[in-house]
Parts: C-alpha cells; sequence; structure tokens
C-alpha cells in the first residue's frame, strides 16, 4: 500500500475508533440512571467485549507465551486502568475536569517520544496537541466546575498516564517474522482487563435486573440489553480495533490528537440523543479540535529513509496486514 494511502486509511480507522469510543457515553448514561453502578458499567463493556474476543483470544493463545509483557501492560493500562481510574476520578472531580485531564495524553505521547524514546517530534504535532488540548478544555468546560481536590486530579492523571500506555503500547507489534496479529493483543488484553476489574467492581452485587427491561434516552425508553450491546459490540470490540489499527498506521502522538475528537463525538452524541444542548464555547472548542487534529495528522510520517519528524519510520507494505494495529 501506498504511503500515503495508508496514512489515509490510518486516519479513517482513528476517526471510527473516536466515532465508537465517543458513542459508549449516550448508552451508558441511560443504564446509569436506570441503577446500574458506573463501576458496573465498565465489567460489562470489558467483559462482553472479552467474550467477543474469545475466539481471537483462542486463535492467537500462543502470544501468551511470545508476548507475555505486551499482553499484560495492554490488558492493566490500556483496559483496566484507563477505565478504573477515569471512574475512579469523577467520583471526586467534575466529569469535565477529569475528561480534560485524561486528554493531556497525546501531550503525554509526545513527552515520551521525544525524551524517552529520543524521537524527533514535527512542530506541526506539538501545535496540533496544544490546539487540540485548548479545545478540550472549552468542550468540557472546565471553569464551570473546577476542583482541587489532590486525589481526585491524580486518578485522572493516572487515567492520562495509562492511556499514554495504550498508545504506546499500540505501536508494540514488532516488525517482519516477529509482528504481532493486532486483534490477538485486543483480545488478550480485554482478557486480562475483565479480570482485573472483576476485582475491582465485584459484579456479584450489581442490580442485574436493570439489564432485563428499558432505560429512558431523553424521553424515549430502549431496552437496555440493546445499550449494553453497543457499549459491548461498537464501544469497545469496534473501537479498540480500529483505534489500536490506525496507531500503528498514523504514529501514536498523532493517532493521540485525533483521538481527541473522542471528548467532541461524545459532546455531540448527547445534544442529538440526551438532550444535553451544546453552549457557544463547546462549538468553539470542538471546532478548535478539529483544528489541532487536522494539523497533527498532517505532519503524519512520509516516506523516507532517515528520521521521520512525526515520530518513526513508515511501516513497509505487508506489514500492516501481517500484524499492525483506541483503552
Amino acid at each position: 500500500m501506498h504511503a500515503s494511502q495508508g496514512r489515509s486509511v490510518g486516519l479513517g480507522l482513528a476517526l471510527v475508533s473516536a466515532f465508537a469510543f465517543g458513542g459508549s457515553g449516550v448508552a451508558a448514561k441511560p443504564l446509569i440512571e436506570a441503577g446500574l453502578d458506573p463501576l458496573h458499567v465498565v465489567w460489562l463493556r470489558v467483559t462482553g467485549a472479552a467474550l467477543v474476543m474469545l475466539p481471537v483470544a483462542w486463535r492467537h493463545r500462543r502470544l501468551v507465551l511470545r508476548k507475555p509483557a505486551l499482553l499484560a501492560g495492554f490488558g492493566l493500562l490500556a483496559v483496566a486502568g484507563v477505565q478504573a481510574c477515569y471512574f475512579a476520578s469523577i467520583s471526586r472531580i467534575p466529569v469535565g475536569v477529569a475528561l480534560l485531564v485524561e486528554y493531556l495524553a497525546p501531550a503525554l505521547v509526545l513527552g515520551w517520544v521525544r525524551f524517552v524514546q529520543r524521537r524527533p517530534v514535527s512542530r506541526a504535532a506539538a501545535v496540533g496537541v496544544v490546539l487540540a488540548v485548548g479545545g478540550l478544555a472549552s468542550v468540557v468546560e472546565v471553569w464551570s466546575g473546577l476542583s482541587f481536590d489532590a486525589v481526585g486530579l491524580l486518578l485522572a492523571l493516572g487515567a492520562a498516564c495509562c492511556q499514554v500506555g495504550y498508545f504506546v503500547l499500540s505501536d508494540q507489534g514488532g516488525e517482519g517474522a516477529d509482528a504481532v496479529d493486532p486483534l490477538g493483543v485486543i483480545a488478550y488484553g480485554l482478557l486480562i482487563g475483565s479480570l482485573v476489574l472483576t476485582a475491582v467492581a465485584r459484579p456479584w452485587g450489581m442490580a442485574w435486573s436493570v439489564l432485563g427491561g428499558s432505560a429512558d434516552m431523553d424521553g424515549t425508553r430502549v431496552p437496555a440489553a440493546l445499550l449494553l450491546c453497543w457499549i459491548v459490540l461498537i464501544a469497545t470490540v469496534i473501537a479498540y480495533v480500529t483505534g489500536v489499527i490506525s496507531v500503528r498506521r498514523l504514529s501514536p502522538q498523532v493517532a493521540g490528537v485525533v483521538a481527541c475528537l473522542e471528548a467532541v463525538l461524545a459532546t455531540v452524541f448527547a445534544w442529538v440523543l440526551l438532550g444535553e444542548h451544546l453552549a457557544a464555547p463547546q462549538i468553539i472548542g470542538g471546532a478548535v479540535v478539529l483544528t489541532g487534529a487536522f494539523i497533527a495528522q498532517s505532519a503524519a510520517p512520509k516516506a523516507s529513509s532517515g528520521p521521520i519528524a512525526a515520530g518513526g519510520p513508515a511501516p513497509a507494505e505487508g506489514e500492516l496486514s501481517a500484524g499492525r494495529p483506541t483503552a
């Protein structure tokens, strides 16, 4: 595949992933309002997705011996860590503040690439991060309920760090004969994440009866089981698969900035489906996030034999299909 076509596909997959992840909130909120604990919704989400991906895990069972550290890291950080830290943080600080802190992850990814991996990053990618984070501050209206609860802010920062793990580990699939199928990494990541979240969420105390009824979505009764299916299949399975593949086609830092669109899409979905109307600053902020994402993706790697300004070499033809691929 031509390098420019690969970047275009990667950008498209990143947008699909942002769409899928962004739609999780509008499906989860009615379930929470119907009586489910937020952490139980997370457990249902991850465990349901793990069951869906179980045949994939069996097919790639050799990965357990080949890449145990990668699988454990993805499960603990990209799946369980992001979810657990985020939901713990919103119990202490406003959701908007927690969301903004979590989406500092693209900036942290740039720091990882620049100072840990000692690879150059483009000026465009850095500008895109600044614009995206600034736009997010407007989207979530961070000024409307700022709280300085130290533990809550540290938990939100923990979610951001775990999200960095998601982007960095998604790019660690190996190359050539050592390439790892991204679907196998996701499948085992979900299984490990489910086991960790089971200990944290303790689902045996969950209000299971809620799943047999319906939930209110802005005056419309929707079967709870249908909402759960959306969360599991679209907002988790498809979201993770397209997200991880996009990271490997773009680069962690560029895909990270594009992922900021999730917050914009989540706000739009809440406006349309839950009747939570957008204020003018949120609309403006959404436009700024889009601008930042566009600038960042324009810094995607170009085919070259030397160092790549956006953060890494372009993948060789066939490498993606051989084993490269949002928590």
